[in-house]
């Protein structure tokens, strides 16, 4: 499987986790998980599909087994850091190291885009032929 498909799959899974949140926050009347929430809507929803994008417009990285690589460890960091972010909102401070290392993962993931993006290679450069076409 592509990065990018990875990436849009996992967006979407996200998305629907978060108005999964939403709505329960919304339905209990309490908020005390927002935090974690918008976590979890801007690093797994927006950002998995941006990164997908990314990707989808550079097809040599696309096919690579490393974006593949950093699409998984953004996602698992994104996993652990809602949960521990939820946990410590809900009075469970213990989880503080937890949220601590998942940002960490996080980071790595994020470092390894950007290695992506600043790198100067050829598989960096966007593909000539896709763009907006004509509609018929």
């Amino acid at each position: 499987m592509k990065a990018s498909t990875l990436s849009f799959r996992l967006a979407v899974l996200f998305v629907v986790a978060g108005m999964a949140m939403g709505i329960g926050m919304a339905a209990s009347q309490n908020h005390a998980i927002m935090p974690a929430h918008a976590h979890l809507n801007l690093l797994g929803w927006v950002s998995l599909f941006l990164f997908g994008i990314y990707y989808e417009r550079r097809p040599a990285l696309d096919a690579s087994r490393l974006a593949r690589i950093q699409v998984w460890l953004w996602s698992a960091g994104t996993v652990v850091l809602t949960v521990a972010v939820a946990a410590i909102h809900l009075g469970y401070t213990a989880m503080d190291p937890v949220a601590a290392l998942a940002s960490l993962v996080v980071l790595a993931a994020i470092l390894l885009f950007g290695y992506f993006v600043f790198r100067p290679a050829a598989s960096a450069a966007p593909n000539p032929n896709m763009g907006i076409t004509p509609a018929e």
